[in-house]
């Protein structure tokens, strides 16, 4: 008897870390495991073949063997139309050319892969297990080390003619003397609103004023330690989320009037300073919006369970396989 094949594999490739789990249709993580991304430097075979025996073990550990229908792959630059992984810049063996990814993992594992970049992935996830469920137009937006999005029209992803549709954290957002992006571009969305983005506004403030805060006594800040300030009721870190959070809504009213979402969700480790971002997010994105969409579109933040969101989100893409 042939078992039928109610399995997939979700893989979320980091520039530090990969995380791989086996995934039931309830989206249940069955097992799950992390290999190192980064100390493979510019060899992608050598990173993909031990990717390849970390999911042979997982899907081992399953007890799954045999019945595993694909496995989906969301990757910084992955193109979902030819599986390749492009000129990433936080992946040293990926930064410089293409990496034929997609091919190369099914061809060591035996079984189909489904690429994409990373947002997208995380925003089938959201449709398939998540806040989004059932919704048919929405924008995921993910707010970790870069801004990410994913954009869903009418139920499906928008990939555009070359599979790189919706780097919307590369919009601009200060148009004159904005900040270096690692992109190469200046003022973009990921220079302000990212972690390390909401990091470097605080430096910033500190270095140009004399402003007392909770934040003098770090020596190198992060967006956790901008987030432990403001919970503290420090002024400057309040006020540093206060900017961040109006700098994503205006540019979520601009993404309104494109794709006219139900819903623009966020994901990721800055979006658990939802208490600091909602209220000038939503504001900002309600005061730059046309009047056709005034109220009409909310903002919601992922109910993904964190450690398992990045693998359900690859994991959804195989589910088509």
């Amino acid at each position: 008897m042939i078992m039928e094949r109610q399995y997939v594999v979700g893989i979320d490739v980091g520039g530090q870390t990969t995380k791989i789990g086996v995934v039931d249709a309830r989206g249940d993580v069955l097992s799950q495991t992390v290999i190192r991304s980064d100390i493979f430097g510019a060899d992608a075979d050598a990173y993909i073949a031990a990717l390849a025996e970390a999911v042979k073990g997982v899907i081992k550990e399953s007890d799954k063997e045999g019945q595993i229908r694909g496995i989906g792959v969301g990757a910084p630059n992955g193109n979902h139309y030819t599986g390749t992984i492009d000129f990433a810049p936080n992946l040293a063996w990926a930064a410089d050319g293409s990496v034929d990814f997609a091919k190369k993992l099914t061809a060591k594992v035996g079984v189909p892969v489904s690429l994409t970049n990373d947002a997208n992935a995380a925003a089938v996830g959201e449709m398939t297990y998540g806040v989004a469920r059932g919704m048919k137009n929405f924008i995921m937006i993910t707010l970790g080390t870069g801004v990410g999005s994913g954009i869903i029209v009418d139920g499906n992803l928008v990939y555009g003619h070359d599979g790189f549709a919706g780097e919307l954290g590369h919009t601009n957002v200060v148009r004159h003397n904005g900040r270096a992006c690692g992109c190469g571009k200046t003022g973009c969305l990921e220079a302000y609103c990212s972690a390390i983005g909401v990091a470097r506004t605080a430096r910033e403030w500190l270095e140009s004023s004399n402003e007392e805060s909770l934040l003098r006594e770090v020596e190198n800040i992060t967006s956790k330690d901008v987030y432990e300030a403001a919970k503290e009721g420090d002024a400057l870190a309040l006020r540093v989320f206060e900017y961040t959070g109006s700098l994503l809504g205006r540019s979520f009213a601009d993404f309104v009037a494109f794709s006219a979402p139900e819903a623009i969700v966020l994901f990721g480790g800055l979006a658990r300073s939802k208490e600091f971002l909602y209220e000038p997010m939503k504001k900002a994105m309600e005061d730059n919006l046309l009047k056709i969409w005034k109220g009409k579109v909310k903002i919601l933040f992922s109910q993904l369970k964190e450690s398992d969101a990045a693998i359900l989100g690859a994991s959804a893409l195989a589910w088509e396989l």
